[in-house]
């Protein structure tokens, strides 16, 4: 025979009465919150004729990179007014232009490839300096000034330009591999066509032109451009190999 099992104490059957209640209760309160939600999960936080297409968000970065958020023409505008594209303007015309003016390295007929342009200043600044046939590069394309191409291979011929130009420090430092942008700059430069590159003032003055094989530097200079002061590296091509 099993022998009488002793009944729990008074005070632990109140205890899990309540434990019970309070999980039925928990439970109750759980479902009717996932209610609330399935219920008003597609009520949009905008009324109808805000709600955001998702057609104007990118879906890769490439369609990120080509957004217009004005059309090209006005966007330039409103660089061109404000006071810091002014500035740099004014020091590539009055810093560094005339020193390739005056080593004959630059001219209104000159075939100029700025790289890493940005948004296109020093590509409107030699515009504005009589240079008619100017094209600017960068790894992201900005319109109109601007074309998308990668400065590690030039999708240019042989001795395409007199004159490749960069006013940003980072534009030869900073790249991925230095010596093949180097390469390329004098590989699409004609034979006694220029390369004029700003470089960090810091840095070792050796470094960058220890990089370039088929050129000689011909001037260096201090130049000032948004207010910190960079070193302006001209080199001319000997064409040889």
């Amino acid at each position: 025979p099993i022998p009488n099992a002793h009944p729990p104490p008074a005070g632990d059957q109140r205890v899990q009465r309540l434990a019970t209640r309070a999980s039925i209760a928990l439970a109750a309160a759980a479902t009717l919150f996932l209610l609330y939600l399935v219920r008003h999960a597609s009520t949009p936080c905008f009324p109808a004729s805000h709600t955001i297409p998702l057609s104007l968000f990118p879906r890769n970065s490439c369609d990120a990179a080509s957004r217009r958020v004005l059309p090209p023409d006005r966007r330039l505008a409103k660089l061109r007014s404000s006071s810091r594209w002014r500035r740099r303007s004014t020091a590539l015309a009055s810093s560094v232009f005339p020193p390739l003016h005056g080593l004959r390295l630059l001219a209104n007929s000159s075939r100029v490839l700025c790289l890493a342009a940005g948004a296109g200043n020093a590509v409107d600044a030699l515009h504005a300096a009589g240079v008619s046939e100017v094209t600017g590069i960068d790894l992201v394309d900005f319109p109109p000034l601007v074309r998308r191409a990668d400065p590690h291979r030039l999708p240019f011929s042989d001795g395409a330009f007199d004159l490749i130009f960069s006013d940003d420090p980072a534009g030869i430092s900073g790249a991925l591999f230095p010596a093949r942008v180097a390469a390329e700059a004098e590989r699409a430069v004609r034979h006694g066509g220029a390369i004029a590159l700003a470089v960090d003032w810091q840095q070792d003055p050796a470094a960058v032109p220890a990089l370039f094989r088929r050129s000689r530097v011909v001037d260096t200079r201090a130049v000032t451009l948004d207010g910190s002061q960079v070193r302006l590296l001209i080199f001319q091509s000997n064409g040889t190999t």
